[in-house]
């Protein structure tokens, strides 16, 4: 199988994120002051196959972001469902990885989970050390988002839904997405387009807010 990825510094739990600036790349606040510490958090993007995360990531990111893209072949075609994103020619193998700071001093980073069941096995480390996650759906295939919505509940894990909005499909209110879904009601539930980082960065701060309210130590 023929695979991208994206150049990048290491990735590990030793968490020296920092060393992802680019030359070119407007330093933050924290960077050029050394003596002041960021607040570092983790965040977990998941859902099913073909719903956006990938496209989340890389619109938050302020770096390159890190994708291991694979180029799908007819070896899944019996697995991945492509009615709903005929075009979709590459498929995430292993993680996506971006950064963003929000208010100088809060830095988000970033893991997209893969999608397609055969990659579970890999949310556990994924997850770990994480504050919280987004979980992405298509109202087109709201079944797809359940295995996430399971694992999340059964870790404890705090989360929010973003529905991600394709062009030219319905869109519904976030109460019929939550009936649907049978989330609980303290959970938030939004609409938003994962192309757009301002839509983006409203998620990710949705999230913070709730992983605050819900385990504020």
């Amino acid at each position: 199988m023929d695979s991208v990825v994206s150049d990048a510094s290491r990735v590990a739990d030793g968490f020296r994120y920092p060393e992802l600036v680019e030359t070119d790349e407007e330093l933050k606040a924290w960077q050029k002051d050394r003596t002041r510490a960021p607040i570092a958090t983790k965040i977990v993007v998941a859902g099913g196959f073909g719903v956006g995360k990938t496209t989340l990531v890389g619109a938050a990111s302020e770096i390159t972001p890190l994708q291991t893209e694979a180029l799908m072949t007819e070896a899944s075609e019996d697995t991945d469902d492509l009615s709903s994103t005929p075009g979709k020619l590459t498929t995430t193998v292993a993680m996506d990885f971006g950064r963003i700071t929000l208010d100088d001093d809060l830095v988000l980073y970033l893991f997209g989970t893969p999608g397609q069941q055969r990659f579970w096995f890999m949310w556990d480390d994924l997850v770990r050390g994480a504050i919280g996650a987004v979980v992405l759906a298509d109202t087109r295939r709201l079944k797809d988002c359940f295995p996430a919505l399971d694992y999340f509940e059964s870790c404890g894990l705090p989360y929010v839904v973003a529905v991600n909005h394709f062009d030219g499909t319905e869109e519904f209110e976030p109460a019929d997405v939550r009936e649907a879904l049978t989330v609980p009601v303290h959970i938030p539930v939004m609409i938003m387009d994962a192309r757009r980082r301002f839509s983006v960065i409203e998620t990710l701060l949705a999230l913070v807010g709730h992983a605050l309210e819900v385990s504020p130590e």
